[in-house]
């Protein structure tokens, strides 16, 4: 397992992209309406990556995914294709950003309600924002990724809701996806120690209902298996001497 410890410079060039990914999803807060499909969303943010930023979606192209984002809709649980789905009243979103710029990667996502969410939506973006939270703040050199996953599998499985266990977070830096993987579950002083200068991502998905999940036939999107929702959020954050810092802070989490 290769995993890149990130020099100053480095680090500074992740705020950069880190910043950027999180005003994609500051801007695109005010699109999501009823009415409005995913693919419109998609060149939304693309026309803004590429023509405000001078930045790269990083999605595009990235093992043949067709977009620049990801819009995982209701019961999608990550890596949806946005398309000529229309979005409704009711509906939950979460929109995937990756930006790449000066060569490094900034990674996050967010759930959106589209007009006024369910009872069963709104508390389970609540819990999964909560879970990956209390996973965040189990960083820091010397901690280790079970630490991580335990926080988020605990708190999660105690609201009786359910963790996504077949995808996770990953190291990010230069490349999209490196080592380590971070898993949302797990136990207390498993896994790799961490260091600091080590840059990944925190990102459960979390399920309504049963944590099973499917692969549909465009190998991409994936919904779980009892059509119960989902919901996730992510964020990008590096290791410090300390402790952590959050790389993707949108502009109401500052």
């Amino acid at each position: 397992m290769t995993v890149t410890i990130k020099t100053s410079e480095e680090q500074d060039k992740m705020r950069v992209a880190g910043r950027l990914a999180a005003d994609v999803l500051d801007m695109i807060g005010d699109y999501v309406k009823p009415g409005i499909t995913t693919a419109e969303l998609d060149k939304i943010c693309h026309d803004y990556i590429t023509g405000v930023q001078d930045a790269v979606p990083a999605p595009l192209n990235y093992r043949g995914f067709p977009k620049s984002i990801c819009t995982s809709v209701n019961h999608v649980v990550c890596h949806g294709i946005p398309g000529e789905k229309t979005l409704k009243s009711g509906d939950a979103v979460n929109i995937d950003i990756t930006v790449i710029k000066d060569g490094f990667h900034g990674d996050t996502s967010r759930m959106f309600f589209v007009g006024k969410p369910g009872i069963q939506a709104k508390r389970l973006a609540e819990v999964a924002y909560e879970g990956m939270w209390l996973g965040i703040k189990e960083l820091g050199p010397g901690k280790h990724l079970g630490d991580v996953g335990a926080a988020i599998q605990g708190f999660v499985e105690k609201n009786r809701f359910s963790v996504v266990r077949e995808y996770c977070g990953h190291g990010i830096g230069r490349v999209f996806h490196e080592d380590p993987q971070v898993l949302h579950y797990g136990n207390r002083g498993a896994g790799m120690e961490l260091k600091a200068g080590m840059t990944l991502t925190v990102e459960p998905m979390v399920n309504a209902g049963r944590r099973h999940v499917k692969l549909l036939n465009d190998g991409w999107t994936v919904v779980t298996k009892d059509h119960s929702l989902s919901a996730q959020w992510e964020h990008t954050v590096l290791v410090t001497e300390d402790g952590y810092e959050v790389l993707t802070l949108g502009a109401n989490d500052r």
